[in-house]
């Protein structure tokens, strides 16, 4: 059976590394329950048939069946099609073939082109984006990663202190000076008054500096072996204290500004999904509205652009920082790379590529940050689009 991937970082760096060649890209909504699902195999065949004719009329001279032939293949795939959630989205090129499972709904479309059609993922993105939950206690730290439909432990790196014994060895404050009475377990988590009342102020100034290396040591190997390599979001679940002494020493700029309050110790996985994928939802309107925020000081400042050709040429020579880009929008055209211009199609050909999506590409490869506006949002522009400058 064909396997279902989640979107990831590492897979839109694989996409926006495609250049000039033929590049399929195909979105689908699907059902997870019969007899809807029944019809799902139909329609995606009648979509890799639009892509077959795209592809003859682009490129007549082109043996088309290598590109088409994973895509077809998955026609017959029924265990695929009996174990997917909302929606698919698949793409191909020379040697390349992956198949994207998401839990909303997408678009029902199919596109030829130079590169993959990237913006109904960026706005899913955005509302499912992975990240990785990191649990603390004063003693121990275990870790999560997931997204809004499921969460998993993972495996810490060889390297990442499990607890205060590992990470501070020798050093570590005797244990008959720790305070801890006899039976002393993680369930008193909010134990800082009560060990201070048995060990003494100064014994308790030595608990406190042992938590806080701990936590330099734990933050410092993470950081290292997880948050750089996947690049995801970080949660902190933890005690208001421990979460104030964590983020005063942390480097990770992984990190969100808002953690999950309490003793993760103490929470069903369940219930740490749900909390984390509130987080996550309130995370992302932020950004939105953060970065609606940017436009409209961008826009006193002289540094703004609303011109769909103004933005294409400030793309092209890499001046765009933020692009907002209106999710429920296309502007039939191409934006043409070797001079930064914006060729408009009025052909109402349907099958034509968006500009909208082209500036994403484009921006996206400057290292520019880019923005899906959702409709619940008012878009600044009447454009489809708006950018801040770099300068």
């Amino acid at each position: 059976m064909t396997a279902h991937q989640p979107f990831s970082r590492q897979v839109l760096a694989e996409l926006l590394a495609f250049e000039e060649q033929p590049s399929l890209s195909l979105y689908m909504p699907t059902h997870r329950t019969f007899p809807e699902r029944s019809q799902d195999p139909i329609r995606y065949k009648n979509l890799v048939r639009d892509l077959q004719t795209q592809l003859e009329q682009q490129h007549p001279d082109m043996d088309c069946a290598p590109l088409l032939e994973p895509f077809l293949a998955l026609v017959e795939d029924q265990g695929f099609w009996n174990s997917n959630r909302d929606g698919i989205a698949v793409f191909g090129a020379r040697d390349y073939f992956k198949v994207i499972s998401v839990s909303q709904r997408v678009p029902q479309c199919a596109f030829a082109n130079s590169h993959p059609y990237l913006k109904p993922l960026l706005r899913l993105v955005q509302s499912t984006e992975r990240y990785q939950a990191l649990c603390l206690t004063r003693n121990e730290v275990w870790l999560y990663e997931g997204s809004s439909e499921q969460l998993e432990k993972i495996e810490l790196a060889e390297q990442v202190p499990r607890n205060q014994n590992e990470a501070l060895g020798d050093e570590l404050t005797p244990g008959d000076q720790q305070g801890f009475p006899n039976g002393f377990s993680r369930s008193g988590e909010r134990g800082d008054a009560m060990m201070h009342e048995a060990a003494g102020g100064g014994k308790q100034d030595e608990i406190n500096l042992d938590r806080e290396r701990f936590f330099r040591a734990a933050d410092k190997a993470i950081l290292q072996y997880h948050s750089q390599p996947s690049g995801l979001p970080m949660i902190l679940v933890a005690l208001p204290e421990n979460q104030a002494v964590f983020r005063a020493v942390s480097h990770n700029p992984n990190v969100l500004a808002q953690g999950i309050e309490g003793d993760p110790s103490r929470f069903s996985l369940e219930e740490l999904r749900v909390h984390c994928s509130k987080l996550m939802a309130h995370s992302h309107a932020d950004r939105v509205v953060d970065s609606l925020n940017r436009y409209g000081v961008a826009v006193g400042q002289g540094r703004s652009l609303d011109k769909l050709a103004e933005i294409a040429k400030a793309a092209w020579e890499g001046r765009v920082a933020l692009l907002l880009v209106e999710a429920e929008r296309q502007v039939p055209g191409q934006l043409d790379l070797d001079k930064g211009r914006l060729l408009i199609d009025e052909t109402g050909d349907e099958q034509a590529p968006d500009v909208l999506d082209e500036l994403i590409l484009a921006v996206t490869r400057q290292g520019g940050e880019v923005v899906v506006v959702p409709p619940e949002h008012v878009m600044p522009t009447d454009t489809g689009a708006a950018a801040v400058c770099r300068f």
